[in-house]
């Protein structure tokens, strides 16, 4: 269980450090950005008590609010996410068919990886956009915003499974 911890926590600053030095000056078209620290929610152990999660998403929002000057917009964005993981993951992975401290990946099959990853990522998305354009003065701006950036980062989130996958194969 240690050896998980110490995952998670160097993964947290490695994504963390990434998302803040260089994916955030990433505009894709002038629009596009990708958030993959979300990848470090996404990856928690499907067993960790709800309370838990959420406390890990908040701080992980506000090490990248920190770092990105956002006043606590990822901070809610990343709570709801938090909030939302544990419900949105017992609709779509069959949890009596998995192991004690079981962490989402390709192995629970690509489609349902997929979806985990893709509702997640669009609440978070959607969260964020809507907290950055708060009185939806611009709709179609936030909208096309929202989609291409939930876009690219989903590519890239399952882009970076797919590589963890084959080192844990090699691993293995």
């Amino acid at each position: 269980m240690i050896k998980i911890w110490i995952q998670i926590v160097v993964s947290a600053v490695v994504f963390i450090l990434l998302q803040s030095l260089v994916v955030n000056y990433v505009h894709l078209f002038g629009l596009a950005t990708p958030f993959i620290y979300i990848y470090i929610i996404l990856k928690l152990p499907l067993d960790l008590s709800r309370s838990l999660v959420i406390f890990i998403a908040f701080l992980t929002g506000l090490s990248v609010d920190m770092f990105s000057n956002t006043f606590g917009m990822h901070a809610a964005a990343c709570s709801l996410l938090g909030l939302a993981r544990l419900p949105l993951a017992k609709l779509i992975v069959d949890m009596r068919e998995a192991p004690e401290g079981m962490i989402p990946s390709y192995r629970l099959g690509f489609g349902v990886f997929f979806r985990y990853v893709a509702l997640l990522t669009a609440i978070h998305h959607i969260a964020l956009f809507v907290i950055e354009f708060f009185g939806f003065f611009q709709p179609l701006m936030m909208t096309v915003r929202m989609t291409l950036s939930f876009m690219l980062t989903l590519l890239l989130i399952m882009v970076i499974e797919a590589f963890n996958l084959s080192r844990v194969k090699s691993n293995d």
